[in-house]
């Protein structure tokens, strides 16, 4: 049978794979979102794009007109693009990044409940076990008990060891 790299545009569709190239599977996406998303939450981040804005806004004011790519005239028409662009781009990655965190945090949840009905179970296992043995401890004999049980079987084997005629 022929590789999968050697297949051609005649061979039956199960065969071939499609020609839209597989950027590596949702997680990895989802991956990269969430690390972007982080790296824009930053104050490194703020910092850096503050000083990207100043130094693209004083190059373009300052510069010789001729050098200027985004020049005041035009109210950094280029900048304002830039900016719109990242800002398309972030919104939505920042979005999945916070469905990934809802989806763990919404399977967290569920063992935490999972985990505290088990806790309940066993609670009330133990509640059942230990009522049962302040029951059972309840139905012993105490030892005032068994002591006057004892006196009794004595004084009854004493009185059965002497004869009936003797005073005692």
């Amino acid at each position: 049978m022929a590789r999968r790299s050697e297949l051609g545009l005649d061979s039956p569709k199960g065969l071939r794979t499609s020609f839209v190239p597989r950027i590596g599977g949702r997680d990895r996406v989802g991956r990269f979102s969430e690390s972007f998303a982080r790296a824009m939450g930053t104050s490194g981040f703020l910092v850096g794009m503050t000083v990207f804005v100043v130094l693209w806004i004083l190059y373009n004011t300052y510069a010789p007109k001729g050098v200027q790519f985004d020049p005041r005239a035009l109210n950094y028409t280029l900048l304002t693009l830039i900016l719109s662009l990242q800002a398309s781009y972030a919104a939505p990655l920042i979005l999945l990044a916070q469905n990934r965190q809802d989806d763990r945090d919404r399977v967290q949840f569920e063992q935490d409940r999972q985990r505290a009905e088990r806790n309940l179970a066993d609670t009330e296992y133990l509640a059942r076990e230990i009522v049962s043995l302040r029951l059972a401890v309840r139905e012993l004999a105490s030892k005032d008990f068994i002591r006057a049980e004892l006196r009794a079987l004595l004084e009854e084997l004493e009185a059965e060891r002497k004869p009936e005629g003797t005073p005692g």
